[in-house]
């Protein structure tokens, strides 16, 4: 399989969507809570996306806030789980960020999920919780600068 990354434009939007909505962990309880609308406006003013592609087809999305310092969404599809996919999603945002801003990031998650072991691999540190239940995780940029020495 041939993946392909780039930066989300607005055509990726209905299949990021889809690809939000095959998720097992960090499920929507009503997915037209995040709209078309809503994703257009973080990944054109609010902060950047990008895409992984196979076959022309979203199987993996990333966004950051950078008004708000904080990780949007970072989704793969699950039949391409374990594959570095995430993982490359995830530098490419951490790096773009980090060149805008030294402000520290941060992001939400549910606990005791994949999602909450990922983070904490990549270096990200437990911050408590947010009041409906996630847990809050931050990165400070003197964190990602020692992990990343090349790209800070």
């Amino acid at each position: 399989m041939h993946t392909f990354f780039r930066t989300a434009e607005l055509t990726d939007i209905k299949q990021m969507q889809v690809v939000r909505h095959l998720v097992k962990e960090n499920t929507l309880s009503n997915p037209d809570l995040v709209t078309d609308k809503d994703v257009a406006y973080y990944i054109t003013e609010k902060g950047k996306g990008w895409v992984c592609e196979a076959d022309r087809q979203v199987i993996g999305f990333s966004i950051v806030d950078l008004q708000e310092n904080s990780v949007w969404a970072l989704f793969v599809d699950p039949a391409y789980a374990e594959q570095g996919i995430g993982k490359e999603l995830h530098r490419l945002m951490l790096e773009w960020y980090f060149r805008q801003t030294q402000s520290t990031l941060v992001l939400g998650t549910a606990p005791n999920t994949r999602a909450e072991r990922f983070y904490t691999l990549q270096g990200w540190s437990p911050a408590g919780s947010y009041a409906n239940g996630e847990s809050k995780f931050e990165l400070t940029y003197s964190d990602w600068a020692r992990r990343n020495p090349a790209e800070s």
